[in-house]
């Protein structure tokens, strides 16, 4: 049972991506977008979408290697959690970067 950690970890990363794309998709308008907008938005996504995928590939490699090295020695589950903590954490820097992306240009927008 705790060989799932990896894997509801690396599924925490894709509602990262689910929260920023509802958010940008909750800013669109038809009348009045403007390409500031419509880039700062693009680089909220791509800010979201790399850094989880960098997370996805670092919570991959750490849970693999860890989960087979579990059945051999059972120490080695503290330092895996810990150590997925760590690449989680490069997700959430991405979707804190880009709800302050997102939010600056929703609140700029508002303003031209």
């Amino acid at each position: 049972m705790k060989s799932i950690i990896p894997v509801v970890m690396s599924g925490i990363i894709a509602v990262y991506g689910l929260v920023v794309s509802v958010l940008i998709a909750g800013g669109l308008t038809p009348q009045g977008y403007s390409l500031f907008a419509g880039f700062v938005h693009l680089g909220a996504g791509l800010a979201c979408g790399l850094t989880g995928l960098s997370a996805g590939y670092a919570i991959g490699i750490v849970g693999e290697s860890c989960v087979r090295a579990y059945v051999y020695e059972s120490k080695v589950f503290v330092s895996m959690v810990l150590i997925l903590i760590f690449a989680e954490v490069l997700g959430l820097y991405g979707l804190i970067v880009a709800l302050i992306m997102n939010s600056r240009a929703t609140s700029l927008d508002v303003c031209t």
